[in-house]
């Protein structure tokens, strides 16, 4: 079922276009991802859809009602991770949490009981009355994750919910959201976190410059687009016509990256093999994994960090 249905949707900022007539949808209990570099228009995606933002053009459903016109709706089924964190710091752990549940008009017993709930389930439990300025950085995002769930959300959307933080948090994150998932909850993640995308998303979407480059699961993207293995010829681009000519019935395709030559291969040990028998030598070989980013350098040139 498709708890999420947008057909050619459209954001413009004062005449600049941040999403660029783009359809997709999303399955409910499924991860899906929205993968791309800052200015992409990942944020703008989601803003659109709990509301935040309004649509240029398109269409837009929610839980199948439409977002222009069934906002409140909407918004009381979703659960919402800003980019930052924008706790009341003011409040404690526990207090940030009963205040938020009383937009949502949950009575203070039922409130104070699946605030506990959570708190134990993001491992906080002991933190209920610590302030919240007192906190790790890794401890306020999953407190803002838990708050997002007060309100028991059939959807929740994170963007970039784990910038920032270190290994150690990160993960702690991610089995929370996997824990999640297996709960029933509907997921909507943004990153331009290549692990984070291939540990968590059952789907994503690969963005650049408002448009959508490509849909898939992440395997079925790296197979598509580049194989299973990546070879790096260090200092490469300068033989990369002879290079190709002489291999092209062991590449599946290729990219110059600077002053390096990323080849495909069919057989990457084998070629590699061939490439080292070579009475030129390279600066370095390098015979690794592919992974999303080799993806997303294939169709946009560029890395997305850049």
């Amino acid at each position: 079922m498709e708890v999420i249905t947008a057909r050619n949707l459209v954001k413009e900022y004062h005449g600049l276009r941040a999403v660029n007539d783009i359809s997709f949808s999303v399955h409910r209990q499924e991860c899906f991802g929205i993968l791309g570099p800052n200015g992409a228009g990942k944020t703008s995606t989601v803003r659109m859809m709990f509301g935040f933002s309004p649509i240029t053009a398109g269409a837009l459903h929610v839980l199948g009602w439409d977002v222009t016109l069934d906002a409140r709706e909407i918004k009381a089924r979703l659960g919402i991770v800003p980019q930052e964190n924008n706790l009341d710091l003011d409040l404690k752990v526990l207090q940030n949490l009963l205040v938020y549940a009383s937009f949502f008009n949950i009575p203070e017993p039922q409130a104070r009981e699946r605030a506990l709930e959570l708190l134990d389930f993001f491992g906080l439990s002991d933190k209920h009355d610590a302030k919240v300025d007192h906190l790790s950085g890794g401890m306020k995002r999953r407190l803002t994750i838990a708050r997002a769930l007060i309100n028991n959300p059939e959807i929740i959307i994170l963007d970039e919910p784990t910038t920032g933080l270190d290994p150690q948090a990160r993960h702690t994150v991610w089995q929370r959201l996997r824990q999640l998932r297996s709960r029933g909850v509907t997921i909507i993640l943004t990153t331009h976190y290549l692990e984070e995308a291939a540990q968590l998303c059952d789907r994503l979407i690969i963005m650049d410059h408002g448009d959508i480059l490509d849909e898939g699961t992440p395997g079925l993207l790296v197979e598509r687009h580049v194989g299973a293995e990546v070879l790096e010829v260090g200092q490469g681009a300068v033989a990369a016509d002879n290079l190709l000519k002489q291999f092209q019935n062991q590449i599946r395709g290729h990219l110059v990256v600077g002053d390096n030559l990323v080849l495909y291969p069919l057989n990457g040990r084998e070629l590699l093999s061939r490439l080292q028998d070579l009475p030129q030598q390279f600066d370095h070989y390098l015979l690794r994994p592919s992974t999303l980013e080799d993806v997303f350098l294939k169709l946009t040139g560029r890395g997305l960090t850049e």
